[in-house]
This record gives C-alpha cells, sequence and structure tokens, in this order.
C-alpha cells in the first residue's frame, strides 16, 4: 500500500486521520496472521459498528422526528447492513488498498461484500478514537446521507394523498391543514402541522412543512382507518 493511495483516501474521507491509523483499519486477519504485521482490524471493526449504530441513530432521531422507533430501527438496519456498507466502500475505493493475505487474494477478498463492509467499520472506528464522536456522526452523515434519503422513502407511503382520499370517499370532503408554529434556528426549524378531517384532528412535526404534514396525514389516516365504520350487511 502506497503512501500516496493513502493520503488520497484520507482526502476522500475529509478527516485528519493519520495513515497510520488508516491502514490499521485496512488490515485483513489474513494479512496479519500470515505477515505478522500489525494487528487485524476486528477490534477497530467491532467500535466502529458501535459507533454507526449510534450515529444512525443519533441522525434519524433529528432527522426524522415523525419517525416512531420501529420506522428508525428498520432505516438504521438498512442503512449499516453489508451490502449498503460495502457499496459505500467501494465508492471510497477501499478494496485495492486492503492488505490481504494470499489466499484470501486469490479468493476475490477485495470485492468481498464483508470484508469490504468490515473496513469500513474499522476506519469508523478509527475515526472515533482518533477525533472523536461528533466527527464520525458527520461522516456517517457525509457518506451514508444518500442511503439515508433513499431509504427513508421507500418505507414511507405519501400519507397526504391515502388521507385525501379516505376524505373523499368517506366524508365526500378534503383534509384541512394548518401550521401551528415553527420553533429552532433557521437552519435547524422544526414544523408543526395539524389536520383536519371529518370531525378529527392530528397534530404533525417535521423538518418541514411539507414533512409536518405527512406526519399529521399519517397519525390521522391511521387513527381514521382504525375507525372505519363496519358496512351494513346487504339482505
Amino acid at each position: 500500500m502506497s503512501h500516496e493511495k493513502l493520503r488520497l483516501l484520507v482526502e476522500r474521507l475529509g478527516t485528519e486521520v493519520p495513515e497510520e491509523l488508516v491502514k490499521a483499519a485496512l488490515t485483513h486477519a489474513s494479512y496479519a496472521n500470515e505477515t505478522g504485521e500489525g494487528e487485524a482490524n476486528e477490534r477497530l471493526e467491532f467500535l466502529g459498528d458501535a459507533v454507526l449504530d449510534l450515529a444512525l441513530a443519533d441522525i434519524l432521531y433529528h432527522r426524522f422526528p415523525e419517525r416512531d422507533e420501529g420506522e428508525l430501527s428498520k432505516i438504521r438496519a438498512v442503512v449499516v447492513s453489508r451490502p449498503v456498507l460495502a457499496e459505500v466502500a467501494r465508492r471510497l475505493e477501499l478494496g485495492p488498498l486492503l492488505l490481504l493475505g494470499k489466499g484470501e487474494e486469490q479468493a476475490g477478498g477485495r470485492e468481498r461484500p464483508s470484508i469490504l463492509a468490515a473496513a469500513l467499520e474499522a476506519l469508523f472506528g478509527v475515526v472515533f478514537l482518533h477525533l472523536g464522536y461528533a466527527t464520525a456522526r458527520e461522516l456517517a452523515e457525509r457518506l451514508l446521507g444518500e442511503e439515508i434519503e433513499r431509504y427513508a422513502a421507500e418505507r414511507s407511503p405519501d400519507y397526504k394523498s391515502l388521507l385525501q382520499e379516505l376524505g373523499q370517499r368517506r366524508y365526500g370532503a378534503l383534509p384541512a391543514y394548518n401550521l401551528i408554529e415553527s420553533e429552532g434556528p433557521e437552519h435547524k426549524k422544526v414544523f408543526t402541522v395539524s389536520v383536519e378531517l371529518g370531525g378529527s384532528k392530528a397534530l404533525g412535526r417535521g423538518r418541514s412543512k411539507k414533512e409536518a404534514e405527512q406526519a399529521a396525514a399519517k397519525r390521522l389516516y391511521l387513527r381514521l382507518e382504525e375507525d372505519e365504520p363496519e358496512k351494513p350487511e346487504e339482505a
């Protein structure tokens, strides 16, 4: 592994992590056992896995104030899954930089998702140890932000449309939305919106009016669906 390649990786990470620590994160057990050089990245992987879990929980909690813990857990599970982390590792071009034993090299270890994901987790362990949690969290948001948005969107039905359809079908009316308040600094505002339909109301919160409306629509839609009146039996 050349000094130049390590330097380029540090630049891609956007951190000031010493190159020797980055090298440690990329040292697979097969290389350490075969050469006796350095320590395998398994302990760093263990730490980085925990750091990533915390960082994602933190990010999701603040980014999606309208989501319940079940939804947040599902999104986090997908984002920190092996295939997703391996893809991020490929974007960082970690494969060519991995230190592998000869057998693992010949077996295609540089493209193996488990090895790539483990190396990325180990890098998070290094960043946490050397620069602290705040930098590790920022790195997680930067590297995994697109995945967070993608998988969060995939798990979110359009409750505004669903509520509108329910209103037209059951009440012959459309939902009415009202902005209740917005709080926080300009770049971190949280909006609270109310929605009313058929004599029932619900509140929702979000980082934008649209997000808050979706949250309110979801709460009211699910409540009204649970209260769906039974259809009279046909004679």
